[in-house]
Protein backbone atom coordinates (compact mmCIF):
# COMPACT_ATOMS: atom_id res chain seq x y z
CA UNK A 1 0.00 0.00 0.00
CA UNK A 2 0.89 3.60 -0.94
CA UNK A 3 -0.19 6.49 1.01
CA UNK A 4 0.37 10.26 0.11
CA UNK A 5 1.82 12.61 3.14
CA UNK A 6 1.25 15.83 3.50
CA UNK A 7 4.63 17.62 3.74
CA UNK A 8 5.04 20.82 5.69
CA UNK A 9 7.46 22.40 2.95
CA UNK A 10 5.72 22.15 -1.21
CA UNK A 11 8.82 20.81 -2.35
CA UNK A 12 8.75 17.80 -0.76
CA UNK A 13 7.01 14.80 -1.70
CA UNK A 14 5.85 12.43 1.05
CA UNK A 15 4.89 9.07 0.93
CA UNK A 16 4.28 6.06 3.54
CA UNK A 17 4.44 2.74 1.90
CA UNK A 18 3.74 -0.92 3.65
CA UNK A 19 2.48 -4.03 2.70
CA UNK A 20 2.29 -4.85 -0.77
CA UNK A 21 3.00 -2.41 -3.65
CA UNK A 22 1.44 -2.86 -7.19
CA UNK A 23 1.90 -0.30 -10.19
CA UNK A 24 -0.91 1.39 -9.65
CA UNK A 25 0.36 2.41 -6.62
CA UNK A 26 3.25 3.33 -7.48
CA UNK A 27 2.13 4.96 -10.29
CA UNK A 28 0.60 7.44 -7.39
CA UNK A 29 3.63 8.20 -6.20
CA UNK A 30 5.44 9.08 -9.69
CA UNK A 31 2.55 11.58 -10.74
CA UNK A 32 3.29 13.55 -7.11
CA UNK A 33 6.67 13.97 -8.16
CA UNK A 34 6.08 14.92 -11.74
CA UNK A 35 3.74 17.77 -10.58
CA UNK A 36 6.24 18.32 -7.67
CA UNK A 37 8.72 18.84 -10.59
CA UNK A 38 6.59 20.99 -12.80
CA UNK A 39 6.00 23.36 -10.05
CA UNK A 40 9.60 23.43 -8.09
CA UNK A 41 12.99 23.69 -9.55
CA UNK A 42 14.43 21.03 -6.91
CA UNK A 43 12.18 18.29 -5.41
CA UNK A 44 12.83 16.36 -2.30
CA UNK A 45 10.89 12.87 -1.32
CA UNK A 46 10.33 11.46 2.58
CA UNK A 47 9.21 8.01 2.57
CA UNK A 48 7.96 5.97 5.78
CA UNK A 49 8.32 2.31 4.83
CA UNK A 50 6.92 0.31 7.36
CA UNK A 51 6.91 -3.68 6.68
CA UNK A 52 7.23 -3.07 3.21
CA UNK A 53 6.27 -6.76 2.34
CA UNK A 54 7.08 -7.09 -1.70
CA UNK A 55 6.37 -5.12 -4.98
CA UNK A 56 4.44 -6.48 -7.51
CA UNK A 57 6.61 -7.39 -10.81
CA UNK A 58 4.84 -4.56 -12.78
CA UNK A 59 5.86 -2.45 -10.16
CA UNK A 60 9.05 -3.08 -9.91
CA UNK A 61 8.71 -2.78 -14.24
CA UNK A 62 7.41 0.88 -12.90
CA UNK A 63 9.44 1.64 -10.79
CA UNK A 64 12.65 0.66 -12.56
CA UNK A 65 11.78 2.20 -15.71
CA UNK A 66 10.86 5.35 -13.95
CA UNK A 67 14.45 5.78 -12.48
CA UNK A 68 15.92 5.22 -15.78
CA UNK A 69 14.22 8.05 -17.55
CA UNK A 70 15.24 10.14 -14.75
CA UNK A 71 18.35 9.89 -15.25
CA UNK A 72 18.73 12.62 -17.62
CA UNK A 73 16.80 15.09 -14.69
CA UNK A 74 18.81 14.51 -11.87
CA UNK A 75 19.01 17.89 -11.23
CA UNK A 76 15.32 18.48 -10.61
CA UNK A 77 15.83 16.21 -7.48
CA UNK A 78 17.63 17.86 -3.85
CA UNK A 79 17.52 14.90 -1.36
CA UNK A 80 15.57 11.96 -0.33
CA UNK A 81 15.32 10.34 3.31
CA UNK A 82 13.93 7.24 3.94
CA UNK A 83 12.17 5.86 7.32
CA UNK A 84 12.48 2.88 8.16
CA UNK A 85 13.93 0.12 10.47
CA UNK A 86 14.52 -2.64 7.90
CA UNK A 87 18.13 -3.37 7.65
CA UNK A 88 17.31 -4.90 4.23
CA UNK A 89 17.31 -1.09 2.59
CA UNK A 90 20.74 -0.38 3.67
CA UNK A 91 22.52 -1.94 0.49
CA UNK A 92 19.33 -0.39 -1.66
CA UNK A 93 20.40 2.90 -0.48
CA UNK A 94 24.40 2.45 -0.83
CA UNK A 95 23.66 1.55 -4.30
CA UNK A 96 21.48 4.49 -4.78
CA UNK A 97 23.82 6.43 -3.94
CA UNK A 98 26.09 6.02 -6.33
CA UNK A 99 23.95 5.55 -9.10
CA UNK A 100 22.01 8.70 -8.66
CA UNK A 101 25.05 11.30 -7.40
CA UNK A 102 23.19 14.33 -7.52
CA UNK A 103 20.63 13.02 -5.38
CA UNK A 104 21.27 12.91 -1.28
CA UNK A 105 19.20 9.22 -0.27
CA UNK A 106 19.78 8.83 3.67
CA UNK A 107 18.05 6.13 5.69
CA UNK A 108 16.77 7.61 8.94
CA UNK A 109 15.47 5.04 11.59
CA UNK A 110 12.01 5.15 12.46
CA UNK A 111 12.79 6.95 16.53
CA UNK A 112 14.79 9.92 13.83
CA UNK A 113 11.23 10.65 11.68
CA UNK A 114 11.04 13.85 12.62
CA UNK A 115 14.90 14.62 11.57
CA UNK A 116 14.45 12.48 8.58
CA UNK A 117 11.25 14.81 7.64
CA UNK A 118 13.22 18.37 8.36
CA UNK A 119 15.98 17.48 6.58
CA UNK A 120 14.18 16.59 3.25
CA UNK A 121 11.82 20.14 4.12
CA UNK A 122 15.62 22.03 3.94
CA UNK A 123 15.78 24.30 0.80
CA UNK A 124 18.97 23.77 -1.52
CA UNK A 125 21.36 26.62 -1.28
CA UNK A 126 21.80 28.51 -4.46
CA UNK A 127 24.75 30.41 -4.69
CA UNK A 128 24.02 33.75 -6.48
CA UNK A 129 26.48 35.63 -8.97
CA UNK A 130 27.47 38.26 -6.10
CA UNK A 131 28.85 35.72 -3.81
CA UNK A 132 26.13 35.69 -0.95
CA UNK A 133 23.63 32.77 -0.51
CA UNK A 134 19.86 32.63 -0.69
CA UNK A 135 17.31 30.20 -0.37
CA UNK A 136 15.82 28.16 -3.64
CA UNK A 137 11.87 28.15 -3.92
Amino acid sequence: MLELLTAPAAHVVALRVSGRLDAHQLQTAIDAIEAAKQAHPRVSLYAEIDALRWMSASALLRDLGYGLTQLGQLSHFHRAAAVTDQRWLRPLVAVENQLFRPLEVRLFANARKAEALARACELPVVHAGTGGQRRAD
